[in-house]
């Protein structure tokens, strides 16, 4: 009984020899091809033509079974022209994925994985998988651990999910491992933008602190500055400027601050300690307390010490972030510091 033959339609404008091989599927088909073509473009398929043949008259076969013979077709003339269409790669880009890295053809094995990540869905993505890891695809594996990580509870209905349950207890632990790893850097990277954060909003009431004690702002400024005649209209320099206004009133005028039963005046005794610990100006500085503190903190050594120095080193931190995140234009206009022969820091706004 005569094989069939598949004639492969090569689009190349050369004009090639005959053929010296053939290659068989599983279906019995014969498909011509040139030797020499299919060993510059697979090592593999290189090695099996240079085997020595039992009869030096006999026809040179190349075995590929396991797929359909349509595929082999497509295979070889991928191999011949570079080229698979949209409708190939439907049909038959799973069993071209796994002929492209069996056989070491990388321009192919490209295309595959490309292709079949752009199809991954909830019902093939098992699948998909456990092939893309057979055949080293780590594009087209993290494409599908996304796909099962955002869409899981509908994956585990699926036959694919039902069959790694069953049979591959390696796969199911791999993917439950990738998404409690994911769930745990998304909650680490939540905890962090919680705490920067918090630490913008206390640079953000430092700088604030030092805005009202040096320039005096709506209602409290330093006595030198006269608030009701200079400035009359809301701050707009900072969002939180009102509010640490109040907080400075209350603070200098409550009656359970020195007992330190007063939450409001235990949150801004705990603002001055922390500018105390970012404040690099000791002698210059107007805020009150600054002086105070920083002697106290030299002669005793408290057990938070070191907490205070983490927190005033994350704030600070988180005050150099702020300035840079600024375009420069506006960082040059929005404040210039310069010294004046006092050696105190002013502010001219412009």
């Amino acid at each position: 009984m005569v094989a069939d033959t598949i004639a492969i339609n090569y689009h190349n404008d050369r004009i090639l020899p005959e053929p010296d091989v053939f290659i068989r599927t599983s279906a019995g088909t014969r498909i011509p091809a040139h030797s020499s073509i299919l060993a510059s473009v697979s090592p593999v398929l290189e090695n099996v033509i240079d085997r020595p043949r039992k009869h030096r008259s006999s026809e040179r076969i190349i075995q590929i079974h396991g797929v359909p013979c349509e595929a082999v077709a497509v295979f070889v003339t991928f191999i011949y022209t570079s080229r698979c269409t949209e409708e190939q790669m439907d049909k038959y880009g799973v069993h071209l994925l796994a002929l492209s890295h069996v056989y070491n053809v990388p321009q192919l094995k490209q295309r595959c994985t490309k292709g079949l990540a752009q199809r991954v869905t909830v019902e093939n993505v098992v699948d998909l998988l456990q092939l893309a890891r057979l055949c080293d695809a780590p594009d087209l594996e993290v494409r599908c651990m996304r796909l099962l990580m955002r869409h899981f509870k509908a994956v585990e209905n699926t036959e694919g999910w039902k069959f790694v349950n069953n049979n591959d207890p390696l796969l199911e632990l791999d993917i439950l491992r990738f998404i409690d790893e994911h769930e745990t850097r998304k909650e680490k990277c939540r905890r962090h933008r919680e705490e920067q954060r918090v630490y913008f909003e206390l640079s953000e009431a430092m700088d604030c602190l030092e805005h009202i004690c040096t320039e005096g702002c709506t209602d409290v400024g330093p006595c030198h500055v006269d608030t009701r005649k200079e400035r009359r209209n809301p701050c707009s320099r900072f969002d939180t400027c009102h509010g640490l206004q109040q907080l400075i009133r209350h603070f200098a005028t409550c009656q359970k601050r020195m007992k330190l039963g007063c939450l409001r005046c235990k949150r801004m005794w705990q603002l001055f300690r922390l500018h105390a610990y970012v404040c690099q100006q000791t002698d210059s500085c107007k805020v009150p307390l600054c002086r105070q503190i920083q002697l106290k903190m030299q002669q005793e050594k408290r057990k938070d010490d070191s907490k205070w120095k983490l927190l005033a080193k994350k704030v600070a931190s988180a005050r150099v972030i702020s300035s840079l995140s600024l375009p420069k234009r506006k960082r040059d206009e929005e404040t210039k510091v310069t010294m004046d022969n006092n050696g105190f820091t002013s502010f001219e706004l412009h």
